[in-house]
């Protein structure tokens, strides 16, 4: 499934909701499910931790969708010629 596929799916289920609930409030359910994501990676829950991935990658769907961004091409603009500050594959820019 592309990603704007997957946006297209959670516009269909949610988007009526996620017009209702508002931006703010979406977002802050985004930040509910990356707490949930970073507890599971301490409990190292391979079952909870796909939960909570596919669910911070839902809301941040929902969200993306509410503000018009299309996320499939600001994912491509943005990586799609390798990293955006030394433009390799892989990455070239000195750790930190």
């Amino acid at each position: 499934m592309r990603i704007s596929e997957a946006q297209k799916l959670i516009r269909e289920i949610y988007g009526e909701r996620d017009r209702k609930r508002g931006i703010v409030k979406t977002a802050l359910h985004l930040g509910e499910e990356l707490g949930e994501l970073f507890h599971a990676l301490r409990t190292n829950n391979v079952d909870n931790l796909r939960e909570e991935f596919a669910d911070v990658l839902a809301w941040l769907l929902s969200l993306s969708d509410l503000i018009s961004v299309d996320l499939e091409d600001a994912f491509i603009t943005r990586y799609g010629e390798g990293c955006p500050k030394c433009r390799s594959i892989p990455c070239k820019c000195p750790e930190v």
